[in-house]
């Protein structure tokens, strides 16, 4: 049975996991939410980043990402940041919705899972 190693763990959740080999991040949200649909999204790939490079992985190795948008009409200015922030051959399945956030301000949400 493989150890599961939990990181940044707080009362209601832990912002990663790792287990076999995979690494699964917690819905990354933007730490500045009075930005607009690129600055949030800016900030929610570099906490990614962040926390992959954490695991001793990168945005090379998702295996999958889901894209929460509070208004799909921000799905163009996401696209945009998002495709300069992946890796050219390697980008992952991906499957963006609109939702209704926990937070009105928040404009996206990313949940990413992938391998070290």
């Amino acid at each position: 049975m493989s150890d599961i190693q939990r990181f940044h763990v707080g009362a209601r959740l832990s912002e990663m996991a790792v287990h076999n080999g995979t690494v699964y991040l917690a819905g990354q949200v933007p730490d500045d939410p009075t930005k607009d649909i690129t600055g949030q999204t800016a900030e929610v790939l570099a906490n990614i980043d962040r926390l992959l490079t954490e695991a001793g992985t990168d945005k090379s190795r998702i295996l999958m990402a889901q894209i929460f948008l509070a208004d799909l009409a921000d799905f163009p200015a996401m696209n945009a940041v998002w495709d300069a922030w992946v890796v050219a051959g390697q980008t992952p399945p991906r499957a963006t919705v609109q939702a209704k956030l926990a937070r009105p301000e928040w404009r996206i949400e990313v949940v990413v899972t992938a391998a070290v």
